[in-house]
């Protein structure tokens, strides 16, 4: 636990050639005049006495401009009784300050995180006095901005007078976090908890939605996360990770079990290995116990953290952001909602955008499906009425809700659509079904087949290693997965087509085409083998069951391949497919099978199944019986 001294001993062992620079709190804004500009420090280093005394004077003074970042706590300032004294000026909109924008008694400006150093390093949005929170010096004379580097340290140096909350409890930070008292004008002493951020409860939502991020990522990617449920609900699924970097504008407490357990590492980051990269950190004191004094850690300021240019230097660089909505051609409101402005573009771009330029690099934007109490969907044919793009459609790549995946990069506007439909909530998805075929989106044939969950089940998912080392994903069929089937189909041999169709069809219908993409996982289940998982797989092969509503044998199909023949697809396919018809209470399947099709009966003797066939006019009516469950003994200790 980080130990801090009390103000008598830090105020005995103050340096003496700075001794004049200490004013009490009451005395240290004398200076402050009319129409001045004053920024003050972000997140958790507020400068919170500091404020507090800005609205003691703020009696005496008029047109004060007050500019800053989120901030923590409460800001007596942004009260209507200030209203022709002081005017806040939010680059991103915090709790504390949303009310005065959306009733227009203060302002909200929209700027990447990653470019609003250079306005006032230019000039272009002049300070007069900034107000921030820091550590006590070290024997050079050097203070630490501690847990908000951010942009708080190119304020600082470009502000006319500077005026420091020396709080012993303040964390000393490493990295670009230091800052002289040569260039601090007043100092006044606070010894006061530095604020905290109480952790969000994980919900079965963002649980899910965490499972589904999760999946994306890889052993030894570079991650980004905001704070709130989503980015704490992602790490809570990372625990079977190694080697995972961090390279964000922010962390909270969620990643220091990772940490302890050595999933986190950074030994494998391509940029700034070894090192924890971040621009300032809000959470709990657990949390500020960590960072303090901590070379693993790095405060560094946001127009490097949040740098495009610098993020796609990290390979595998995980780009996990939110959003308030996104419409079906997957242009992202992430800072208004309709007319009100709500939190800010913060650095979400700068890190879509580097993501995105990174070797094997993923931007994600993250959201639960629904709002209001499940009552309006998040995702929607349009945006509300005045809402703002944040990251547009050509940005983002891929979208993720409790539902799934959605993958929209170089997709069409129909693919898009379809994708967003399929991870939208199934109380909504009829409606935007509707919606885009109004609009065009989609055509008037194009059917919509949606179960009462709704959720991709992600849980079945398997990598299999066939015969000769190479390995594949088995997962279920997705609604958007029209194009693989297509290309599965056009790249078979017309024998292999007749054995599978009973015919030598030459091209698949679209209505066929639909019906086999588009199922209910609760009637039907499609397992599709693919190789290179992600936007570039490749169809290898796809089994298929369909449960009659009645009787306990569901018909199955199995297509592999040529190409892939001999390797152990099918065998790997129909195993799975058994297994997933067996949890769903299938008690065997039944086929129609082209009697000289030695191939599928090879497949079927090496399953072991009981089995039996009877052939009418070359054709076999094939019956595979599942075992039987053990049934449960009797007796015994209950308690194990």
């Amino acid at each position: 636990m980080m130990q801090h001294e009390s103000l008598a001993a830090l105020e005995a062992r103050w340096p003496a050639n700075h001794r004049a620079k200490i004013r009490p709190l009451e005395a240290a804004l004398e200076a402050l005049d009319h129409g001045q500009r004053v920024f003050v420090g972000s997140g958790a280093a507020v400068p919170q006495a500091l404020v507090r005394a800005l609205a003691e004077r703020a009696d005496h003074l008029h047109d004060l401009e007050v500019v800053h970042i989120l901030t923590l706590g409460s800001d007596p300032t942004t009260d209507p009784r200030f209203d022709r004294r002081v005017r806040h000026a939010n680059f991103f909109i915090g709790p504390n300050a949303r009310e005065a924008v959306q009733q227009g008694r203060a302002d909200y400006t929209p700027v990447f995180l990653s470019e609003i150093p250079d306005l006032f390093k230019t000039g272009a949005v002049p300070l007069d006095v900034a107000l921030i929170q820091v550590s006590p010096p070290d024997r050079h004379g050097f203070v630490s901005y501690g847990v908000a580097v951010d942009i708080v340290k190119s304020a600082t140096e470009a502000s006319r007078r500077v005026i420091a909350e020396v709080n012993p409890r303040m964390p000393r930070t490493h990295g670009d976090s230091f800052l002289h008292l040569d260039q601090i004008d007043t100092v006044v002493f606070n010894d006061e908890p530095v604020a905290e951020l109480e952790p969000p409860t994980l919900d079965p939502v963002s649980l899910r939605i965490g499972k589904y991020v999760a999946s994306l990522i890889e052993d030894g990617a570079t991650l980004q996360m905001g704070i709130g449920k989503i980015p704490d609900a992602t790490l809570a699924n990372l625990g079977d990770k190694r080697d995972l970097g961090i390279h964000t504008e922010m962390f909270s407490d969620g990643v220091l079990p990772l940490i302890e357990a050595g999933v986190i590492t950074n030994a494998r980051k391509t940029f700034n290995r070894g090192k924890l990269v971040t621009s300032f950190v809000m959470g709990s004191r657990q949390l500020y116990d960590f960072v303090h004094d901590n070379p693993m850690v790095e405060m560094r300021p946001s127009q490097y953290t949040n740098d495009p240019f610098l993020i796609a230097r990290h390979h595998n660089m995980v780009a996990i952001n939110s959003a308030l909505e996104v419409d079906l051609t997957g242009q992202v409101c992430a800072d208004s909602i309709g007319h009100r402005f709500y939190s800010g573009i913060g650095g979400q771009v700068d890190f879509i955008r580097g993501a995105a330029r990174s070797p094997g690099g993923k931007p994600i934007i993250a959201l639960p499906s629904t709002a209001k109490g499940g009552t309006t969907s998040r995702i929607s044919v349009a945006l509300s009425d005045g809402a703002g793009v944040v990251t547009t459609r050509g940005d983002v790549h891929y979208v993720v809700t409790e539902h799934g995946v959605a993958y929209l990069h170089g997709k069409s506007i129909r693919h898009r659509a379809m994708a967003l439909i399929a991870i939208a909530h199934p109380t909504f998805r009829r409606e935007l079904f509707e919606g885009a075929k109004t609009r065009g989106y989609l055509e008037g044939d194009q059917i919509l087949i949606t179960d009462r969950q709704g959720a991709y089940p992600l849980e079945l998912e398997e990598t299999v290693t066939l015969r000769d080392g190479r390995s594949l994903l088995l997962r279920p069929i997705r609604s958007t997965d029209e194009e693989l089937l297509k290309a599965l189909f056009y790249r078979q041999s017309d024998e292999s087509l007749y054995y599978r169709f009973f015919s030598t069809r030459k091209y698949l219908p679209r209505k066929h085409l639909q019906s086999l993409a588009h199922i209910d996982y609760n009637h039907a289940m499609a397992i599709l083998a693919v190789e290179n998982p992600g936007p570039r797989e490749e169809p290898v092969g796809v089994a298929r069951y369909f449960r009659e509503r009645h009787g306990g044998l569901a018909e199955f199909a199995i297509l592999v391949d040529d190409r892939w023949h001999n390797q152990g697809v099918g065998t790997a396919l129909l195993t799975k497919l058994v297994a997933v018809a067996r949890a769903h209470g299938v008690e065997g399947f039944k086929a129609e099978i082209l009697a000289d099709n030695a191939h599928m009966f090879d497949l079927l003797e090496g399953m072991g199944l009981e089995r039996t066939t009877r052939v009418e006019a070359g054709v076999a009516h094939v019956e595979l019986l599942f075992p039987r469950a053990p049934a449960a003994t009797s007796g015994g200790d209950p308690s194990g």
